[in-house]
């Protein structure tokens, strides 16, 4: 997301510098930093109780900072170290929750523009010139109740940028929509995002979602931050195995380097660029979309396997194949786009191109 020089808000983006945070003797936040630019979306991604809507909370002020500094641009808004704790209303941080928490009592209008002062011409018209943008034009007068899911949606989202906020803080923005309509609110709010300039945070644990609508992703497990990066080198370049599944199943493979080759039960590859040892033994991790199958099974560089079964999902078929051998490497999955649909117990050839390897030394597993 990036924003051009003449709509980029003032503000500086937002800072929070080795922050840690604990409810009683649980400690859910260690020593994170994290840095939003303004006209930059940041995501958050990890499972449930990882710390990262602690992280929101602390940015806007809902929980007091223990460890570490916050700012929004230049100015400290919370100083765990006894300093201040800037109130949340005095932060210029506009904040959706996952539920959108609307006034039920006000209308589509009231709600966007509440807190803002009568006076304020110019916000208020952007207010009414962006509903009609976003599609809710005729439902200004309309109460939330009578608004569909993905229409609350923008309506909560419209409301948090009113104020023209220096920093926005996302909590799961679009967990409470169907997967139908998911993918347009997606690319709505991804559009008006990158018109605003506003450095954005967001907390999610969907991958895809992180994908579509991050810059930068930094992947959260057990209260740290274990990998950041650019939705490409976070998914192609895995750092560990759990950054690796956090974007779906694989399949586990072991494997060991053998005169300069890595050998795999998929076939031999080269190993150079592991900086591995001769005989190093690795864990080989292959996503079932990387599996390229073929038919009939061919022995020239691919690795023949029986099909067990293979469902169409409409767009893709779905596999589930065994390895020729004694068995212990188990079953594999792929993910073929298209109609791909073999006999269950004919013979398939599988083929991965080495740079859709995933591959890590054992004894760091």
């Amino acid at each position: 997301m990036t924003a051009t020089a003449t709509n980029r808000p003032a503000g500086g983006g937002l800072h929070m510098l080795n922050v840690s945070h604990a409810f009683g003797d649980n400690k859910v936040v260690s020593g994170v930093s994290v840095f939003v630019r303004p006209g930059e979306l940041v995501c958050l991604l990890g499972p449930s109780g990882c710390g990262k809507t602690t992280l929101l909370r602390l940015a806007a002020g809902l929980e007091e900072l223990q460890v570490g500094r916050i700012t929004i641009g230049d100015e400290t808004v919370a100083d765990g170290h006894g300093g201040r704790q800037l109130a949340p209303e005095k932060r210029n941080v506009g904040l959706m929750f996952q539920d959108f928490a609307l006034f039920p009592h006000l209308t589509v209008f009231e709600n966007i523009a509440f807190g803002l002062p009568e006076k304020d011409t110019a916000r208020r018209a952007w207010a009414r010139e962006t509903m009609v943008t976003m599609g809710l034009g005729d439902y200004a007068d309309a109460f939330p109740h009578t608004l569909s899911g993905g229409q609350q949606q923008r309506v909560a989202l419209l409301r948090a940028l009113a104020p023209a906020p220096r920093v926005l803080l996302l909590d799961e923005p679009f967990s409470g929509l169907d997967v139908n309509r998911r993918a347009q609110i997606r690319q709505d709010t991804f559009q008006i995002l990158s018109r605003s300039g506003i450095a954005t945070l967001m907390v999610t644990h969907d991958p895809e979602e992180a994908m579509f609508m991050a810059d930068r992703i930094l992947v959260m497990q057990d209260g740290r931050i274990v990998q950041s990066g650019t939705p490409v080198e976070i998914y192609f370049h895995p750092q560990t195995d759990f950054v690796a599944e956090l974007f779906g199943p694989v399949n586990r493979l072991r494997g060991a380097v053998s005169q300069g080759s890595l050998v795999t039960p998929l076939g031999r590859f080269p190993a150079n660029g592991l900086a591995l040892a001769e005989g190093a033994e690795v864990r080989v991790l292959v996503r079932p979309e990387a599996l390229a199958l073929s038919v009939p099974a061919a022995g020239d560089g691919g690795a023949a396997l029986t099909v067990l079964s293979a469902r169409s999902l409409g767009r893709s078929t779905h596999l589930t194949l065994a390895l020729d051998g004694d068995g212990a490497q188990g079953v594999l999955n792929a993910r073929m786009p298209g109609v791909f649909l073999p006999e269950t117990g004919s013979r398939v050839t599988a083929r991965v191109a080495p740079e859709n390897l995933l591959v890590f030394p054992e004894e760091n597993g």
